[in-house]
């Protein structure tokens, strides 16, 4: 069996550097996507395309010419923007932001690499049980929880427009994660939510593609 290609954005650091770790540990080629590479994303020794911000056409153009001719097997949208607010602070040019970076640039970054996904290929969408109606009992979050329903919606598209292409869509939540978005005030570290979702990764299929699961192989509620 040939080695999988795994293209991984947001792999600066966080969940995204944990999954390029883990993936390229278990052997798979592993491209990671970032703005600005850490030190530690370059210590590992994977091939990195930096200078990448997912909500410029420019730099998805760069992006695709630098992929060009590569199949990818893994697609994971990991890159993602969380700015709290609540009814009385909420700004629009912040829900605006959340959106770009949440929902559109996943959807635009699926257009921009199509070509390179085959029959048996895989996107993975890193989304949050925020996105969640049924799931809300708190309020607030307007930006991030509407960013990550829209995110859903467009998952759930996705995997209806790819599957006679054979290619599986994920809709992903990793848990609390102790990461920079979050203060690191998680209940789980960015490690095990990777290895959580590599798991559902692999688990991923036609059968069960545009369903919305936690890291821990739960079935979330839209």
């Amino acid at each position: 069996m040939s080695t999988p290609h795994v293209v991984i954005t947001g792999a600066n650091r966080g969940i995204g550097l944990a999954l390029a770790q883990q993936y390229h540990t278990a052997g798979a080629s592993v491209t990671a996507v970032c703005r600005h590479p850490s030190e530690a994303l370059e210590q590992l020794g994977v091939a990195i395309i930096d200078g990448i911000d997912v909500t410029e056409p420019e730099a998805l153009t760069l992006l695709a010419e630098r992929l060009k001719g590569e199949s990818i097997d893994i697609l994971i949208n990991n890159a993602g923007l969380l700015e709290g607010d609540n009814f009385d602070s909420f700004a629009s040019d912040s829900i605006e932001r959340q959106f770009r970076v949440n929902a559109v640039a996943p959807l635009n970054v699926c257009r921009t690499l199509r070509e390179n996904l085959n029959e048996g290929s895989k996107i993975a969408l890193i989304t949050s049980r925020m996105g969640s109606m049924a799931d809300n009992g708190s309020g607030g979050q307007y930006g991030y929880r509407m960013s990550k329903a829209a995110l859903n919606a467009a998952g759930v598209s996705l995997a209806r427009d790819l599957a006679p292409a054979g290619v599986a869509v994920g809709l992903l939540h990793p848990g609390y994660v102790q990461t920079d978005m979050v203060n690191h005030r998680g209940d789980i570290s960015a490690e095990e939510a990777a290895s959580r979702l590599v798991q559902r990764i692999e688990e991923l299929n036609l059968a069960n593609s545009g369903g919305f699961r936690h890291s821990n192989g739960e079935s979330l509620p839209w």
